[in-house]
């Protein structure tokens, strides 16, 4: 094996740590803000950090590989996908972050027949199989199940425009305190945002494997994508 290939591998191993590491958080605040779980909101909160370091260091080992070796084609697409999706990565751990802090403030707590019909389990859970899905993709080099994970940002779109309308009738209608009310939209705003940020993966995951830019596309679901995926 080139010396080149094993340091591409070394790269894509710090992703994928990088990776595991925010689906835990992801699947962690889901807990926590399902069970108004304080002190595991706070574990969540303290991890944020860990993250952000494996942020920084992929893209100085990454800069640093463009610089040594050069790389065009399909190398090229990886390192630059790499660097992408750890920036993306990141980002969906601050929301994470977000998420705990707010439960931490004792801030959305809907209470449980609120929080069904809002559908916050199935959101989180939507994001989280999109993140997992993900990885295996980047990690078995497979873009089959892109379409798969761009449709469920879909639903997790039409959840969060559904909610507005339970969260308005449920102030007016005295179930749940404007202030309550508010913060739990801004929750599943973030939740929302999480979804829009895997798909920028898949996307850049797309990139890389088959060369295609799904960037600004009018419809990511199309027939361009792996009909397998769909």
């Amino acid at each position: 094996m080139k010396h080149t290939e094993k340091e591409l591998i070394t790269l894509k191993e710090e992703v994928s740590e990088m990776w595991r590491l925010v689906l835990s958080q992801l699947e962690k605040v889901k807990q926590a803000f399902l069970n108004n779980d304080i002190e595991l909101a706070r574990e969540v909160a303290s991890r944020e950090k860990r993250v952000n370091s494996f942020e920084l260091k992929i893209d100085s080992d990454c800069e640093n590989y463009i610089a040594l070796y050069n790389p065009v084609a399909i190398d090229l697409r990886l390192v630059l996908s790499l660097i992408k999706i750890s920036i993306t990565l990141e980002r969906i751990a601050d929301f994470a972050d977000g998420i705990a802090k707010n439960i931490i403030d004792r801030g959305a707590d809907p209470d449980g027949d609120l929080k069904e019909d809002l559908q916050i389990e199935i959101m989180f859970d939507a994001v989280i199989e999109m993140l997992s899905d993900s990885y295996v993709a980047l990690d078995s080099e497979n873009t089959r199940l892109s379409g798969k994970i761009l449709a469920k940002d879909e639903t997790v779109d039409e959840i969060y425009r559904n909610a507005i309308k339970i969260l308005s009738d449920a102030i007016r209608d005295k179930k749940i305190d404007a202030e309550n009310g508010l913060k739990t939209m801004l929750v599943m705003r973030k939740i929302e945002r999480i979804g829009d940020h895997c798909s920028n993966i898949v996307e850049e995951i797309v990139f890389y494997i088959d060369a295609k830019v799904l960037k600004h596309s009018r419809n990511k679901t199309s027939p361009t994508l792996p009909k397998e995926g769909l």
